[in-house]
């Protein structure tokens, strides 16, 4: 039987946040947790709404999913996130203890896997589904900055 709720799925909910962050004139970063098949948690970049170097998509997240779940680990939950985090979200999903990480987008300047942030030994990690959707948004956003100045 075929899963209507695979990666791609969840993945294309996290672009319609980063979507949102986009329209907000945030950095187009989106997030979705779930469990279950269930999306427990959905976040965007909020750093220049909150005015806060941290309000990562993956972070605001974490925050909603265990609030969700009222506890702070995420062992049986997948981040689903459109770009991949940076060593700070990196950071924050070891110490969730996040089941599994699929991104969209490589981050090359600044990702976890450049900068060769340890993620928790149980965590799976999946890379590149939908890339080409989630760097056209990044792409777009920079473009349409970079003309506005």
């Amino acid at each position: 039987m075929i899963n209507p709720f695979d990666d791609t799925y969840f993945m294309k909910k996290a672009l319609q946040e980063a979507e949102l962050a986009f329209d907000k004139n945030e950095v187009p970063v989106g997030a979705v947790i779930v469990m279950n098949n269930q999306i427990i948690a959905r976040a965007h970049n909020l750093t220049e709404t909150l005015n806060d170097v941290t309000a990562h998509a993956e972070m605001q997240a974490f925050t909603a999913a265990a609030d969700f779940l009222g506890g702070k680990y995420l062992k049986e939950c997948t981040l689903y996130v459109t770009l991949e985090p940076c060593q700070m979200c990196a950071g924050a999903s070891y110490w969730t203890q996040i089941g599994k990480i699929v991104y969209g987008a490589t981050e090359v300047k600044r990702g976890f896997t450049v900068l060769k942030t340890t993620l928790h030994p149980k965590t799976i990690v999946v890379g590149g589904i939908l890339e080409n959707e989630c760097s056209a948004l990044l792409t777009r956003f920079f473009i349409e900055k970079r003309n506005l100045n």
